[in-house]
């Protein structure tokens, strides 16, 4: 009886659990001293270990069989945006066993949901000693009669108390979130579900690839498991999918979310102005991921990104699991409609045609880069009151485009996007600083060469499962899509659509 427990407690302060949750030893090589340490007590019991035995087997189980407790971590998302800090101070140890892929994708979830995490091994102290708590109180600029702490273990929460901590010992999520609920005052348990936690450009890992001489892709990924690649449109950036990004991979994907060409750090060669065609991005796309070993992907594509994914299921429909669209249905090419003369019929797309003179857009875009994102970056409902600035281009665009460009009639320092708050903005800005429109624009400059390529597949159909998707009306995607796309790609890997010549309408 014990028996483990003893071995690994055995030696008070310098046992080798102690140890290994200051850090001072690794895992491997706490489970080196437990070995050692049991040999050593089942010699002074006089008793036999058996030959299979392993010291390494209890500590596998018990990561494979952890879960995340979701309901915790959106109470914490709750108290986040009700102007709580949050922090998670854990006893661990530093993993270098087999599993510590596990370890990592569990720290990574954890710091996106949390303001702090606070491990024992990298501050060199553990619970319940006090200082621990002093230390997270600094971290946190908290005194101890503001803060709560949780836990499941009596023993971490007496030096808490004693410090004039409120506490909470965790029998199960729904006693603790009710005692929870009444010591913040804040509602936990029938609140509406807050928005997913978005990620931000550090919290994924940045990637660049050279399709060609001249052109090289950025991109960023995060998560284990199934491939999902991610294409924005205009004007947008990879950080569009900032909220879809980390809700996929704590789905089980792993995400990659591309920087289109011409955009931010992909780069195009100046010499393909009105050759980005023959639509070459989805060419290009078929070679980003793949020399990763990755065969292939769902590719789901909002906007020019749609374009570039159904053309992706046409001419490379070997790379593709399945495909989807979001606010681009799949269009097959006619070869009885010009298509040139066709869109000038409409003039909701007047803007492109405004786009088609080199230099011209360029020069009205770029002069203030902030106040064009704050203008063809919003919501198409009011913001902000009744003096807010309608949606941009292209979905608000219901009628022929005023003389002088884009932007005329638009204030001069117009109120901010809810779609793009401070950070992001600032984000989105230097990001075309450093490209400026140029390369976004020369998508649109392309018209008649890429249905002329198109033209060449007006037999195919698309044979993937496939969907398409509208956003409502906003210009970049909305945030609740996340938990739309949660439910729908594991879809997408799973069954077979048997009509794949059309395409699901599904209002977010």
């Amino acid at each position: 009886r014990n028996f483990l427990r003893d071995a690994m407690f055995s030696g008070g302060s310098e046992s080798p659990y102690s140890k290994a949750m200051r850090g001072q030893i690794t895992l491997s090589q706490l489970l080196s001293e437990m070995e050692s340490g049991c040999r050593r007590q089942a010699s002074s019991l006089g008793i036999a270990i058996p030959g299979g035995f392993s010291v390494a087997r209890p500590f596998q189980d018990l990561q494979a069989q952890g879960r995340i407790d979701v309901r915790m971590l959106r109470a914490a998302g709750i108290l986040r945006q009700n102007g709580f800090k949050t922090c998670v101070l854990t006893n661990s140890w530093v993993d270098d066993g087999d599993g510590r892929f596990l370890t990592a994708a569990l720290l990574a979830r954890l710091r996106r949901h949390f303001d702090l995490v606070l491990e024992s091994c990298r501050i060199g102290m553990l619970k319940p000693d006090p200082r621990i708590y002093s230390y997270a109180l600094e971290a946190l600029q908290a005194q101890p009669r503001e803060a709560i702490l949780l836990d499941d273990l009596g023993e971490n929460l007496k030096a808490a108390r004693a410090m004039g901590m409120a506490t909470v010992l965790v029998r199960d999520s729904d006693s603790a979130l009710r005692e929870l609920q009444e010591l913040s005052g804040v509602q936990l348990l029938t609140a509406k579900e807050p928005l997913p936690t978005p990620c931000d450009p550090s919290q994924v890992t940045h990637g660049y690839v050279s399709i060609r001489p001249g052109v090289q892709l950025h991109f960023v990924e995060l998560g284990q498991g199934p491939a999902v690649l991610l294409c924005h449109g205009f004007p947008e950036s990879w950080l569009s999918w900032r909220f879809q990004i980390p809700a996929l991979a704590d789905a089980g994907f792993r995400v990659m979310a591309l920087e289109m060409k011409g955009y931010g750090e992909s780069t195009a060669p100046p010499g393909e102005d009105l050759k980005c065609g023959k639509l070459r991005m989805p060419w290009g796309i078929a070679a980003i991921p793949f020399p990763q070993g990755i065969p292939q992907v769902v590719l789901v594509g909002h906007d020019w990104g749609g374009a570039v994914a159904w053309n992706m299921a046409l001419f490379y429909p070997e790379r593709l699991r399945a495909v989807a669209s979001l606010n681009t249905p799949y269009r097959p090419a006619d070869p009885g409609v010009d298509i040139v003369e066709k869109m000038k019929s409409y003039p909701a797309f007047d803007y492109q045609f405004y786009f088609q003179e080199p230099g011209v857009a360029e020069a009205e875009l770029e002069k203030d880069i902030g106040r064009t994102l704050r203008i063809l970056i919003r919501s198409s409902r009011r913001e902000g009151g009744s003096g807010a600035v309608p949606c941009g281009i292209p979905h608000a665009q219901l009628h022929p485009l005023p003389p002088g460009g884009l932007l005329v009639g638009f204030p001069e320092n117009p109120p901010g996007s809810l779609l793009l708050p401070p950070p992001e903005l600032e984000y989105y800005t230097r990001s075309f600083r450093r490209s400026g429109f140029r390369g976004p624009l020369n998508w649109y400059r392309n018209m008649r060469s890429n249905w002329s390529w198109a033209l060449s597949a007006r037999d195919r159909k698309v044979a993937l499962p496939a969907l398409m998707v509208t956003a409502g009306k906003d210009p970049v995607l909305h945030p609740n899509l996340s938990r739309g796309m949660e439910a729908w790609i594991p879809r997408l890997h799973r069954e077979h659509i048997p009509d794949c010549g059309h395409w699901t309408q599904m209002e977010r």
